[in-house]
């Protein structure tokens, strides 16, 4: 059996999908792509995916708006790689965004730093330098 990464997919649900899309492509200096909506739930439904390779190890996964489903103060953290995580934590406040916990240590695992979204989702940068 092959080691793999057991994370297939994460979301993050927003309020403001155009606010947060435009926050998180500034931290992490990326682009996300819009992934087409089902004809039953235009309106009520919309994502926006972090770029990824399903067949590479690692995890990707996309902003997501659902009418009627509250952004914010969940207990799942996703952590985004980096290769300083001091560089977008940074960015974090002038994208809209508070960093909660600056850069610190977790020992021989690297160093962390916590964030939240506009929306008040945390979510944790991961670096080894």
């Amino acid at each position: 059996m092959n080691p793999r990464n057991p994370v297939g997919w994460f979301e993050i649900y927003v309020n403001n999908l155009p606010k947060a899309q435009k926050f998180y492509e500034t931290v992490l200096n990326l682009k996300l792509e819009q992934l087409p909506t089902p004809d039953d739930m235009q309106g009520d439904f919309a994502m926006m995916a972090f770029p990824g390779d399903p067949y590479i190890a690692g995890s990707s996964g996309s902003l997501v708006y659902m009418k009627g489903f509250k952004a914010g103060a969940n207990s799942t953290i996703v952590y985004f790689s980096s290769e300083d995580c001091s560089i977008e934590e940074h960015r974090v406040e002038k994208a809209g965004g508070k960093v909660f916990k600056p850069k610190m240590s977790i020992g021989q695992y690297g160093f962390i730093s916590l964030c939240t979204d506009p929306d008040g989702n945390m979510f944790g940068i991961h670096s080894m330098k």
